[in-house]
C-alpha cells in the first residue's frame, strides 16, 4: 500500500488545521493507521492511532483533547483533525500503516510496515 500525505501548512497558535492519508494500492480498511510527528534532531514521536474499524482510537497525551483521528475506508483515507495548535506541535506528520501490528504495539515506530512521505506543519506563535 502507498499513503501520501498532505494538508500541512502555516498556521497561528490556536488555530486549526487537518491533515490527510490517502492510500492507494490496497484498501485501507485492514490496515492500522497512526500518525507520528519528528521534529529535526528529535525521534519520531507517536500522535493518535485508530484502528481498522474506527471504533478504538488512542493519542498522546499532549495532544489528548486537541486533535482527532478519523478514517473513511471508502476513501481509504485516514485524517487527523487539529485543534487549538501550539507551536510546539510544529513538526513534520507522518502516517504509518500496518495490517499485523498489536494494539500494545501501535506506538512503536519500527512496527509499521508502510510510511507516507510527511507532510510539514508549523505553528506560529
Amino acid at each position: 500500500v502507498q499513503l501520501q500525505a498532505s494538508g500541512g501548512g502555516l498556521v497561528q497558535a490556536g488555530a486549526s488545521l487537518r491533515v490527510s492519508c490517502a492510500a492507494s494500492g490496497r484498501t485501507l480498511r485492514n490496515y492500522v493507521v497512526s500518525w507520528f510527528r519528528q521534529v529535526p534532531g528529535k525521534e519520531r514521536e507517536f500522535v493518535a492511532t485508530i484502528f481498522r474499524s474506527g471504533g478504538t482510537t488512542s493519542y498522546a497525551d499532549p495532544v489528548k483533547g486537541r486533535f482527532t483521528i478519523s478514517r473513511d475506508n471508502v476513501k481509504s483515507t485516514v485524517y487527523l483533525q487539529m485543534n487549538s495548535l501550539k507551536p510546539e506541535d510544529t513538526a513534520v506528520y507522518y502516517c504509518a500503516a500496518d495490517s499485523r501490528i498489536i494494539w500494545s504495539s501501535v506506538r512503536l515506530s519500527e512496527q509499521y510496515d508502510y510510511w507516507g512521505q510527511g507532510t510539514q506543519v508549523t505553528v506560529s506563535s
